[in-house]
């Protein structure tokens, strides 16, 4: 049987991020309606980090799927990017392989598509002042999301590198058309926003609770472990807490996790997750003044959402290449 191959090079134009963030909606609003089948994900430590399997099912249109990827936070600022591996696509009905594609594109995509979806039902509409703390794929991707999701006016992002963070602003602004100003500080950026988006690869705090402006959405996307967390405590006991799925969060999410420990909160503190919101079954924000908190973890759901996008566009375009794996079923010798 033939599988599609898809390389990291072609994922770009076969998973625009528009199309993306309409997938995501549809896939948390699926989850929410008990369409799609999501176990917590398996994670092994490694020496110098984390290898991860996450499979899902969807049942419209029917798939399965697999993301296998590792996450080694020491490749920040090298040629490899902290995440990679594949995503393996199959069919629902017969449970044929049908692709394998780069992992590393479509979580950088799909990420900030699902935080755009989050920003579009939480943030004020006339939020616009954005911030972006962390300087690397996700800062790029969130950026794009972001200007799709509301009307932005400023961005300011803050990096631990100040080279690195100058490069990004400088392309940034390049590729936009939209000034995108390096700051010194984290509260320097935050000053004021009424859109955060932090997507670090920081293990302590780099979001603190005075420095969030009154109405401001918080998208918290860099942490993923249960140890880590890039908000502190002040900080998520004062929002409106919002997730892509409770159980994920009050497993695997630091930022969650750490302040249940310290008493600060309690689990009752996840108010819906995401999906729940689209369904209308959670009004999501309730006043002009309140914080509002989405920690995103990212979900198995996404990718197979993604990976459907993906191979649907493939089909189309002809893109990709096909090569003989197998599955089919042999007569015995």
């Amino acid at each position: 049987m033939k599988v599609l191959v898809v390389s990291q090079a072609e994922m770009g134009r076969l998973l625009p991020m528009a199309e993306c963030i309409a997938a995501m909606a549809d896939a948390l609003a699926a989850l929410a309606r008990g369409e799609a089948t999501l176990p917590l994900r398996q994670v092994l430590r490694l020496p110098h980090g984390l290898f991860a399997v996450m499979p899902a099912t969807l049942d419209v249109p029917p798939a399965v799927g697999l993301k296998a990827i590792t996450v080694f936070p020491g490749n920040h600022g090298t040629e490899l990017d902290a995440h990679q591996g594949a995503v393996l696509l199959f069919e629902g009905g017969r449970g044929r392989l049908l692709a394998v594609m780069d992992a590393t594109s479509i979580t950088a995509i799909r990420t900030a598509a699902v935080s755009a979806v989050a920003t579009s039902r939480l943030a004020r509409e006339d939020a616009g002042d954005l911030a972006i703390l962390g300087a690397g794929v996700q800062a790029r991707t969130h950026l794009e999301a972001m200007l799709l999701a509301r009307r932005v006016r400023r961005v300011r992002v803050f990096s631990r590198d100040p080279g690195r963070v100058r490069a990004f602003a400088a392309e940034a602004t390049r590729r936009h058309g939209l000034e995108v100003v390096p700051t010194a500080t984290a509260q320097e950026a935050l000053v004021g926003a009424d859109i955060v988006c932090a997507v670090t690869s920081a293990a302590e705090p780099v979001v603190r609770g005075e420095w969030l402006a009154a109405g401001a959405h918080v998208n918290a996307v860099g942490a993923c472990l249960p140890t880590v967390r890039e908000l502190d405590t002040p900080a998520v006991a004062r929002s409106r807490l919002f997730v892509d799925r409770r159980e994920s969060a009050l497993s695997e999410a630091g930022d969650v996790l750490i302040p249940i420990r310290e008493g600060a909160i309690a689990g009752t503190h996840v108010l819906a997750e995401l999906g729940e919101v689209l369904l209308g079954r959670h009004p999501g924000r309730g006043s002009a003044e309140e914080i509002t908190l989405f920690k995103s973890l990212g979900l198995a759901v996404e990718d197979v959402a993604s990976a459907q996008v993906v191979y649907r566009n493939a089909e189309r375009s002809g893109a990709g290449i096909w090569v003989e794996l197998g599955g089919a079923r042999h007569a015995p010798a």
